[in-house]
C-alpha cells in the first residue's frame, strides 16, 4: 500500500493522509481545514491535493476543524462514500461544519463588498451550509473499541486518545494479497490529566504508525496550577477590581473545561458573587453535545456529579444565545465573567467583547489556549499596545493575562507514555505529522531513544511504499 501526506507534514494544520492500498481502494485520513498562517487563506485550501471522487472512504478522528473542516468541500468535489468516525465526533460535527459554512459565507460578504468596489469579480466560498448538510448525511458514527468492517478487505476500530470530546486513534487492518497490515494513525494525542473525559488507553500493536508531534519538545505544567491561578485572576478583576474578565476560549474542549472549573469553585463555595457568561451559541451547543456523552467522562468527574449532576451548569452562570443579549451584555458595567469564542479572536462575538473591554485598566483579557501567528490573539500575546479592530485603533489599557496550563495535546513525555504500549521493534515505520519541522527532529530523536526505527517526517505530497 501507498501512504500519501497531504497536509500537516511539517506543520500543525490541514490533515490530510491518504492510503491506497494495492487493490486499488483509497481511504483518507482526516480532511481539515489548513488555517492561520498555514492557510495563505482561501486559495490554498481550495486544493485539495488529489481527485475527491477517486476516494473511496474517509475515516475522521475528530472535529476539530484542522481535522475535520474541509469534508464539505471533498463532498462538493465528488466524494461519495462514508465518513466514518466516532459517535460523539459525528454529534460535534453536526454543529461544527454548519458553523465553519456559516463563517465562511460571512467573510466572503465583507470580502466581495471590497472587491465589488475595486470592479473585480466577486468569489464563492469554500462551500455553504447547504454543502455542509449534504456531507452531515454520509457520516457514520461507530462505538469505540470494536472492529467494523468498511469492506470484505478493510477494518476500523477507534480507541480513546483522550483529545477532545470523540477523539479516537484510527486502528485499520487491511489486507493485501493475503497478508494483513496494520496502521495506526493517532490523530492528536491528549492528556493524561484531562479534567473531564478519559484519558488516553492502548491501542493495538500496529506496523505502522503515523503520530502527531505538537509538542515534541515541551514538557505541560499541572493543570491544577491553573486552577489555581484562575481562581486568583477572577478574584483579583472581578472582586478587588471590580472588572470583567473576558476569557477567548475555543467552543470545544476548553470552553467546558473553564466552565467545569468554576463549577467546582462555586460548589466549594470559593467563586466571588459575580455573574458568569458563556456568550457563544457554538460553546453552547458543543456543552450540550458533551451533557449528553457522560459515557466519555473519566472518574473523578462521574464521582464529582454524584455532588452536582450538572458539571456545566450553576447558578450564576448564564448561557447566551440571542444577539440583543450578548449586545446588552457588553453595554453592562456589572463585574463578571464571559467566556466567548472564538479561542484566537479572529472571529465570533468574542472580537465584540474585546473591542469594548480591552481599553478599561479595570479588566482583564485572559488567553487559555494557543493563539496562531498574525491573529488578534497572538497580537494581544505578544503585548501589543495597540490593536485594529473593524478598521479601528484601539488602546490596550486591560490586563492581559495567559494560562500556558491549559492544553488538549499531550507533551512529549504524555505523548511518549501513550506509544509505550507497542513493541518498538514490531513498528516497522513511524510518520511524524502535526508539528514544526525542529520540533518534529527534536521528539523523534526521544523516539529513538526509545527503541523506534525508521522514523519519518514526511514533507507535504510525499510518498511512502509499505
Amino acid at each position: 500500500m501507498k501512504i500519501k501526506f497531504i497536509g500537516a507534514a511539517r506543520t500543525v494544520t490541514g490533515s490530510k493522509h491518504l492510503i491506497t492500498t494495492r487493490n486499488g481502494k483509497t481511504i483518507l485520513l482526516d480532511c481539515g481545514l489548513f488555517q492561520g498562517e498555514d492557510a495563505k487563506r482561501h486559495n490554498y485550501n481550495k486544493d485539495l491535493g488529489f481527485e475527491a471522487s477517486e476516494v473511496d472512504y474517509c475515516i475522521l478522528s475528530h472535529a476539530h476543524i484542522d481535522h475535520s473542516g474541509a469534508i464539505p468541500y471533498l463532498v462538493k468535489r465528488g466524494f461519495k462514500g462514508k465518513i466514518y468516525c466516532t459517535k460523539a465526533t459525528q454529534d460535534l460535527c453536526s454543529i461544527m461544519l454548519i458553523d465553519s459554512a456559516h463563517i465562511q459565507e460571512s467573510d466572503l460578504q465583507y470580502i466581495n463588498r471590497a472587491r465589488i468596489q475595486k470592479d473585480l469579480e466577486p468569489v464563492e466560498p469554500l462551500y455553504t451550509i447547504a454543502d455542509a448538510e449534504i456531507a452531515l448525511n454520509q457520516f457514520v458514527g461507530l462505538d469505540y473499541n470494536k472492529w467494523s468492517k468498511i469492506n470484505d478487505e478493510i477494518e476500523v476500530c477507534f480507541t480513546i486518545v483522550g483529545h477532545i470530546l470523540g477523539a479516537g486513534a484510527i486502528n485499520l487492518r487491511i489486507k493485501e494479497e493475503g497478508q494483513l497490515h496494520t496502521l495506526c494513525y493517532t490523530g492528536d494525542i491528549g492528556r493524561n490529566q484531562h479534567k473531564i473525559i478519559k484519558h488516553p488507553e492502548p491501542f493495538p500493536q500496529a506496523d505502522y504508525i503515523i503520530t502527531e508531534a505538537t509538542y515534541g519538545n515541551r514538557l505541560h505544567e499541572n493543570t491544577s496550577i491553573a486552577e489555581n491561578k484562575l481562581l486568583e485572576i477572577v478574584k483579583d478583576t472581578c472582586v478587588r477590581k471590580k472588572g470583567k474578565l473576558i476569557i477567548p476560549a475555543f467552543s470545544v474542549g476548553r470552553t467546558q473545561e473553564i466552565i467545569y472549573a468554576l463549577d467546582q469553585f462555586e460548589t466549594q463555595g470559593k467563586l466571588p458573587h459575580i455573574n458568569v457568561y458563556v456568550d457563544s451559541p457554538l460553546s453552547t451547543n458543543a456543552t450540550e453535545i458533551m451533557r449528553n456523552h457522560p459515557e466519555l467522562f473519566n472518574q473523578e468527574v462521574l464521582d464529582y456529579m454524584k455532588i452536582d449532576n450538572d458539571p456545566f451548569g450553576f447558578n450564576k452562570l448564564t448561557y447566551i444565545r440571542n444577539v440583543e443579549e450578548s449586545k446588552a451584555l457588553n453595554n453592562s458595567n456589572e463585574p463578571c465573567i464571559i467566556i466567548s469564542a472564538s479561542g484566537m479572536m479572529e472571529g465570533g462575538r468574542i472580537v465584540h467583547h474585546i473591542r469594548n473591554n480591552i481599553s478599561d485598566k479595570k479588566n482583564t483579557i485572559l488567553i487559555v489556549g494557543y493563539c496562531a501567528p498574525f491573529t488578534l490573539g497572538n497580537r494581544i500575546m505578544q503585548g501589543a499596545e495597540t490593536i485594529k479592530i473593524y478598521g479601528e485603533e484601539i488602546p490596550v489599557k486591560a490586563d492581559v493575562k495567559i494560562l500556558t496550563e491549559y492544553s488538549a495535546h499531550g507533551d512529549y513525555q504524555e505523548m511518549i507514555d501513550f506509544l509505550s504500549c507497542q513493541d518498538p521493534l514490531k513498528v516497522k515505520e513511524m510518520y511524524l505529522v502535526h508539528g514544526n519541522y525542529e520540533v518534529q527532529q527534536e521528539y523523534r530523536e526521544k523516539l529513538l531513544e526509545k527503541g523506534f526505527k525508521n522514523i519519518r517526517i514526511p514533507d507535504e505530497g510525499s510518498e511512502y511504499l509499505v
